[in-house]
């Protein structure tokens, strides 16, 4: 346990931000799931975008890394369209 008052501090914030940040990973796992299950269905590009979204949602939240969200981007495309 920490003794030090500013760690103390630090240690209450990572753990808001853990469960904060772990609502956000989830949903983006969710969303990418449905996509890669829709793949060559009707409603798959709608699908898709949402999935997308989620991923975007996640970078302006600071979640993710931008590079890290373009490859996820990158991946999930080509694996729902090709």
């Amino acid at each position: 346990m920490a003794n030090i008052k500013s760690q103390i501090k630090r240690n209450r914030q990572n753990e808001r931000n853990r469960v904060r940040n772990k609502g956000v990973r989830s949903a983006v796992k969710t969303r990418v799931r449905a996509a890669e299950a829709a793949a060559g269905s009707d409603d798959s590009a709608e699908v898709l975008t949402a999935a997308i979204s989620q991923i975007d949602k996640a970078v302006a939240k600071g979640v993710m890394h931008k590079n890290t969200a373009a490859r996820k981007k990158s991946r999930l495309t080509k694996r729902v369209r090709g």
